[in-house]
């Protein structure tokens, strides 16, 4: 992949001068440049019993697609499939286009021909038809009782030898010769001599589904098993499972316009580009896995014929900065939910979106500030006032998270109005019995039977039991809100908000206390916890890196000297310096995506803000060792946030490769990975989930936040096979304009 390099970092620099820190950094950059971006259109049948069940699929001369289903033949004008009712309906087992453009039709019953309005049944061609193509000059067709040969319009039986469990017929581009796959071997006939190939020298497996030459006259074999490449009527090569090959079960091939093999299989349809294999599969591009057969249009648009329908994978031409535009308005027209905050969204009906639902989630207020230091970064890059508008009123929402409370600086995990009837996570009353089983495997779980808080006004419910994850990402918002974006008046504002939270921390002993005057579950910094009690071992390091973020932030936006102050005495008195130099568990037992999504939001609070050489050199120390375990998840957001602080060798191309290749389609499927055959299951970099052995590109992966594990076997919405959620996009956004803000991406001309 090419990517235009240019040496450009002022952008980088003049923010960093902007937050007071005078880093240097690898000045490369990158242009936006136009790329291809797939996508997936849905075109079910949606006719009789079995209309869905797609059996063939061909594109004829004037771009129709013409699909061959269980029920009939069907034609595409427009958006809507047309049945072909003079053909007598059943099961449709191939199409072919002639080179006058008819297109002929192999059904339960015999050929048929349809040229124009005219629709022909074939004469002398009697009993059920598996396949029709071309022969070296006519047609040949071919069934369970016989096989018939066309010249000059007159349709023949021939006895050909081949056996009748047919599936492909191609012709030979250089000799007056066929190809015949059938699942009883390969053979070639040149209407006289018949020549079978079935041994294991021969083929890989004898079990041919598919046949179809390559743009450079190789004949590609499709089997139960892989694939054979022929070249002047020799196996050249083969691929399996074990060479690349995702799934064993090959039952289609076809070579796209621009000479890539596309691969029906039974777990979806498989690329080959000559080096490299891709797989597109589960509902974010195709209507089934079940893929069966696989034509293209003019345009490159490949129509593939699934069990369940047919689906169109298109492609269109972007910029980074187009995409960046396609995310944000679905972002604002489906995920801003009053007061304000952003997140997912649910289609009750997943067929029709345009109507949603707003969700709650347990770190909204974490989720929404993640979203406000994007359109910070956007607006510092475009001047654009909607942008600033934008994290205006985010900001307003951030703030509004703890006054809802009625306490000096407790802030609630999130608000949904009192209308509300549902919510992810309800209050919950719980027996002395459930509450020990609790407790037995987790002694330090707190009992919260009232999650739930009405507020003094009357019109919202706040979730309390805040984590110690809100914070860091309320911390990482305010100091880019504060640095990048608010005018005088929310200066103040973002002072006194910052100013309640931190006093309300270390007056409670640095642990955030709830309104019941106890620690929340999670919110805990204090030297009491982290230093020596084995409940918090796990999380001593990750803890200690945030709050002394926290500090430093609350020190840099306030001027207030009692958070340096405090700050040094974590560092000298308490050890939170020295534990820094590892800032988070790396046991494979105890390591968690989250603490690398946390410990990254942290990093600028530290970073930008610490001038002192000595305390840099100690941060720098932990944070490349914690960027080293995490630079091989294809990561911009941590890979820009290395590269915003000086870190070296940030992984810029794999970056860019990324932010392309992500999927326009932001629903939450179910992408099973765990039936490949080209990976093994592993038990790293953590042990709770199945994970892959190499990581895969995005365009194979669920839809996922950053603090999720980008290996894992199964990702997306494991419990949403149907496709009701949707992500808000920011997971791309942040690292897109915080690429742009850095230097790293050139806005696109």
């Amino acid at each position: 992949m090419m990517f235009g390099y240019t040496q450009t970092g002022l952008a980088v620099l003049a923010f960093l001068a902007t937050l007071g820190f005078g880093g240097t950094y690898a000045a490369e950059s990158v242009k936006d440049v136009p790329f291809m971006q797939e996508y997936h259109v849905e075109y079910p049948v949606e006719a009789s019993e079995g209309g869905n069940d797609i059996r063939t699929i061909a594109v004829d001369n004037s771009g129709v697609v013409w699909a061959g289903t269980k029920a009939g033949v069907y034609a595409l004008r427009g958006k809507t499939w047309e049945p072909q009712s003079k053909i007598t309906q059943g099961p449709i087992y191939d199409l072919y286009v002639d080179p006058a453009g008819a297109m002929w039709v192999a059904a339960w019953d015999g050929l048929y021909q349809i040229k124009g309005d005219q629709v022909q049944k074939a004469s002398g061609v009697d009993g059920p038809v598996a396949v029709v193509g071309a022969a070296w000059d006519g047609l040949l067709a071919l069934g369970p009782d016989g096989s018939w040969i066309e010249k000059s319009g007159k349709w023949s039986p021939v006895e050909g030898g081949w056996s009748r469990n047919d599936r492909a017929i191609v012709p030979d581009p250089d000799n007056r010769a066929v190809w015949l796959g059938t699942c009883m071997g390969l053979y070639r006939w040149d209407g006289q001599d018949l020549r079978l190939f079935f041994r294991e020298e021969e083929l890989f497996s004898g079990d041919i589904r598919a046949l179809a030459f390559s743009p450079d006259k190789r004949l590609w074999i499709g089997s139960l098993g892989g694939i054979d490449v022929y070249a002047n009527g020799k196996r050249e090569k083969y691929f399996t499972t074990e060479k690349g090959l995702p799934n064993y079960d090959v039952r289609s091939l076809a070579f796209a316009p621009d000479g890539v093999l596309w691969v029906g299989t039974a777990l979806g349809v498989v690329r080959y580009d000559g080096k490299n294999w891709s797989l597109r599969n589960s509902r974010r591009w195709l209507l089934s896995d079940d893929v069966r057969d696989v034509a293209f249009d003019g345009e490159g648009t490949a129509w593939i014929a699934t069990a369940a329908g047919v689906s169109a994978i298109k492609k269109r031409n972007m910029t980074l900065a187009d995409k960046a535009e396609h995310y944000l308005d679905i972002c604002l027209k489906r995920h801003v939910r009053p007061p304000g905050l952003v997140e997912k969204c649910r289609f009750p009906n997943p067929k029709n979106r345009n109507v949603f639902e707003p969700i709650d989630d347990d770190n909204d207020g974490g989720y929404t500030s993640i979203y406000m230091v994007m359109e910070c970064l956007r607006y510092a890059v475009t001047k654009d006032p909607k942008a600033k508008e934008n994290a205006d009123k985010t900001f307003d929402a951030l703030e509004f998270l703890q006054t809802v409370t009625g306490t000096k600086g407790f802030v609630a995990r999130t608000v949904v109005p009192t209308t509300w009837k549902k919510m992810a996570d309800p209050n919950e009353k719980l027996s002395p019995q459930e509450t020990v089983e609790r407790r037995i495997h987790m002694p330090r779980y707190k009992i919260v039977p009232e999650r739930w808080r009405l507020s003094a006004d009357g019109k919202w419910l706040w979730k309390g039991d805040t984590s110690s994850d809100e914070i860091t990402s309320h911390m990482f918002g305010y100091l880019f809100y504060y640095d990048l974006v608010a005018d005088k008046t929310d200066k103040e504002r973002v002072r006194s908000l910052i100013s309640r939270i931190m006093d309300h921390i270390i007056d409670g002993g640095y642990v955030l206390r709830d309104i019941d005057g106890k620690a929340t579950r999670w919110g805990v910094w204090s030297p009491e916890k982290l230093n020596g009690n084995p409940e918090w071992r796990t999380e001593s390091h990750i803890n200690s890196f945030e709050i002394l973020s926290y500090l430093k932030t609350a020190y840099h936006i306030t001027g207030d000297e009692k958070y340096q102050k405090e700050y040094l005495q974590l560092i000298e008195k308490h050890g939170y310096g020295k534990r820094v130099r590892r800032p988070k568990a790396y046991g494979m037992s105890e390591r968690t995506h989250i603490d690398d999504e946390l410990m990254i939001q942290a990093v600028p609070g530290l970073m930008l803000n610490e001038k002192d050489p000595a305390l840099r050199g100690i941060y720098m120390e932990g944070i490349t060792w914690a960027y080293r375990t995490v630079e091989n998840d294809q990561n911009p957001y941590f890979n820009f946030t290395f590269g915003m602080i000086g870190g070296q060798g940030f992984h810029l191309e794999v970056s860019i490769a990324f932010l392309r290749d992500a999927p326009l389609d932001l629903i939450q499927w179910t992408v099973d990975n765990s039936k490949r055959e080209d990976i093994r299951l592993v038990r790293w970099p953590m042990l709770e989930p199945l994970q892959l052995d190499r990581m895969l590109p995005p365009s194979e992966r669920g839809v996922m936040r950053w603090d999720k594990n980008p290996w894992e076997a199964i990702s997306g919405d494991f419990s949403d096979p149907e496709g009701h959620l949707e992500s808000n996009g920011v997971f791309w956004l942040l690292p897109y304009w915080m690429g742009r803000y850095c230097g790293f991406i050139e806005g696109a001309k």
